[in-house]
């Protein structure tokens, strides 16, 4: 075999035969060809593997190539952004003393899930980031007043969710004195702990996979 920067040239093996074209334009090129000899190693073919085969197999927690079950990673975000928003919308509404309050939309949900198989034991993990659309309604000075507002979820991951941080924010309510927003505020903390538990069931979920 010719490698570029001069090396083993073919001609000097008794298996190699070389055979040279010339380029019209003064330059030329050169290949190989392996001679076949009684004692050269047959060339590997592909074999499918039948059903018959695969059912001999023992159990594995890895893909069909994977029996062993030696390592693979298998990406599980489309089904984990689905189901997070799923369970999260399930929430529904909230009644307060002064008003009451739902979640009208998962406004972000973004992050990665994933299932790692190592020795035929699996493992599973994730971290997302959620931004939650809330509206709602309060009786303030003895009128109905419509608000809306988003619940931000700072990242968190698997196994952290005793952790978990919420944070509100309420639109810009300019008729609304600053100790109503600060109620309504806190308030709205009070789907901290819904939100958490859906997440566990997430994560539950994630591991039953």
């Amino acid at each position: 075999m010719r490698w570029g920067g001069g090396g083993i040239s073919g001609r000097d093996s008794p298996r190699e035969r070389g055979r040279e074209r010339e380029n019209g334009g003064g330059g030329s090129y050169r290949y190989w060809v392996r001679e076949a000899t009684a004692d050269a190693a047959p060339l590997s073919l592909p074999k499918k593997l039948s059903p018959q085969h695969l059912l001999s197999q023992p159990n594995s927690l890895g893909s069909v190539w994977n029996t062993a079950g030696t390592w693979e990673k298998k990406n599980l975000n489309n089904w984990a952004t689905h189901r997070i928003k799923e369970l999260i919308v399930s929430v529904g509404s909230l009644e307060f003393s002064g008003g009451k309050a739902q979640i009208a939309k998962v406004s972000k949900c973004s992050g990665d899930a994933f299932l790692v198989i190592v020795r035929n034991k699996k493992l599973v993990g994730y971290t997302y980031e959620l931004t939650l659309k809330i509206k709602g309604e309060w009786i303030v000075k003895e009128e109905k007043r419509m608000v809306k507002g988003h619940l931000d979820f700072p990242e968190f991951s698997f196994g952290e969710l005793d952790d978990l941080q919420m944070q509100v924010r309420l639109s810009d309510e300019k008729d609304l004195s600053r100790q109503d927003m600060l109620q309504i505020s806190q308030n709205l903390k009070l789907f901290l702990q819904p939100v958490r538990e859906k997440l566990l069931q997430f994560e539950q979920e994630l591991k039953d996979r």
